[in-house]
């Protein structure tokens, strides 16, 4: 932000002066100078600033489709919304450990085959580096390496260099010696971020920044640093699993909430090009507690298992649990369930989860948890080879969901044989393999669930 200072103005010649005086030192006119804000030019982004802006009309604007660069990960690829875009700033945060270097070392050894590429690291050496490259088997990987932290020099490295696709390990490690404040405070975050940003931009150079996360999950640092950059990607999974899932919340270039499922190998990280069959279930048979929901990641169908396990109350409140699932929508589905339902609950622990490690935000999930959670009251597991989804209303009616014949199509072509969604998802022609059960409120698809 520009400095503001105040100065005064000859009404007559226009003549500044830094004080007022009763007489103008330039004119002679007395009583002619007037007190008015003018803003100092700064020199923090003279660096990288760039020629001054114009107004112009938007319909003189010629748009122009950049060409994406494949990062040799199909599966980060659709995050990405296709790859990388030429001038784009890509934001990607997650927790110690899940693999974020790891991603990142395999994407940039495949793209400096087609394109220079630098590597810049404030956390590790670049023999350690090399340790996780010998380890992946890409030690003789076409990528620069630099250890830096501070942002002049970097700003500098990458001005010589001129690489095509820098990343920078991490943010939070970074300084600029126009502040006072330590490395990976909020100020050097923001203002490190909007230098690179800038520099992005101008030299049409794709930046990928890591950045640390919080306790709570979300990226640590400023708020505005996820709304300056264009892309921002998260790091999900059990460190204790071999499966990471990587989710876009915010894309300029594409869609949003798109989801990347990796497995975790010796040799890095592989997509996993049929994701569904992580989260469905592993029983021989069909068990009470257990519901296939059908759920939208981005652009991609999802089949995950819901379950749920109701346990009477042994002394104290009852409880409600859920992972992976909203649990404050969880209290409000039990209630429509006794409430249109008839079916009590208030007695019972109530614990659910969506297997795999996967968080599911969207209320299509809804009627998934009371098929899960009725089928664990009355013991009784739910028909084999059926899916469940739609979004339940507190008068009890069961309301569409968004893409409804995707999800459809998703089922038949892994084998399931039968779905229960609601009556406005009722696909206009039939699909092959699967009956379709339409209801319209709780009460109808209690019916189903007690045959």
């Amino acid at each position: 932000m520009a400095r503001v200072r105040t100065a005064y103005v000859c009404t007559e010649c226009g003549g500044r002066n830094s004080k007022w005086q009763g007489q103008c030192p330039h004119c002679g006119a007395w009583n002619t100078l007037v007190e008015t804000v003018a803003a100092a030019p700064s020199t923090r982004f003279a660096a990288v600033a760039g020629a001054a802006g114009e107004v112009r009309p938007l319909a003189s604007v010629v748009t122009r489709t950049e060409p994406r660069s494949a990062t040799g990960l199909e599966e980060f690829d659709r995050v990405l919304g296709g790859g990388l875009v030429p001038g784009g700033v890509v934001l990607l945060g997650g927790d110690p450990g899940i693999g974020k270097s790891t991603l990142l070392l395999q994407a940039m050894a495949a793209i400096g085959a087609t394109r220079r590429a630098l590597y810049v690291t404030g956390e590790e050496s670049p023999e350690q580096i090399a340790m996780r490259a010998q380890r992946l088997g890409l030690l003789n990987a076409p990528v620069e390496l630099l250890a830096e932290v501070q942002l002049e020099a970097i700003l500098g490295a990458i001005r010589t260099r001129q690489p095509e696709v820098v990343v920078i390990d991490s943010i939070q490690t970074v300084y600029t010696e126009a502040l006072e404040s330590a490395p990976g405070s909020v100020a050097q975050v923001r203002e490190c971020a909007a230098q690179l940003t800038r520099l992005a931009k101008q030299s049409a150079i794709t930046v990928i920044l890591v950045g640390h996360v919080t306790k709570e999950g979300a990226i640590a640092g400023p708020r505005v640093l996820e709304h300056i950059v264009d892309t921002v990607l998260y790091f999900e999974g059990d460190t204790h699993s071999s499966f990471r899932l990587v989710r876009a919340i915010k894309n300029r270039f594409g869609a949003a909430n798109e989801l990347g499922v990796f497995a975790m190998t010796e040799r890095g990280l592989k997509g996993v090009a049929n994701p569904s069959a992580l989260f469905l279930s592993q029983h021989a048979e069909a068990v009470p507690g257990s519901c296939i929901l059908a759920t939208m990641e981005g652009s991609r169908p999802l089949l995950v298992e819901v379950q749920a396990l109701v346990d009477p109350v042994h002394g104290g409140l009852a409880r409600r649990l859920a992972v992976g699932l909203d649990p404050q929508r969880l209290s409000l589905l039990l209630a429509v369930l006794h409430r249109h339902g008839g079916v009590e609950s208030g007695a019972f622990d109530v614990f659910v989860n969506a297997v795999g490690g996967v968080r599911i935000s969207e209320p299509a999930a809804d009627l998934a948890i009371l098929a899960a959670v009725y089928s664990s009251i009355k013991n009784s597991a739910l028909s084999d080879k059926s899916l469940v989804f739609g979004e339940v209303g507190l008068a009890g009616e069961i309301r569409p969901v968004q893409r409804g014949q995707e999800r459809l199509r998703e089922a038949a072509k892994l084998g399931f044989r039968r779905a229960i969604i609601p009556s406005a998802n009722r696909p206009r022609h039939a699909i092959d393999g699967i009956e379709v059960v339409p209801v319209a409120r709780i009460s109808d698809a209690l019916e189903h669930w007690r045959r």
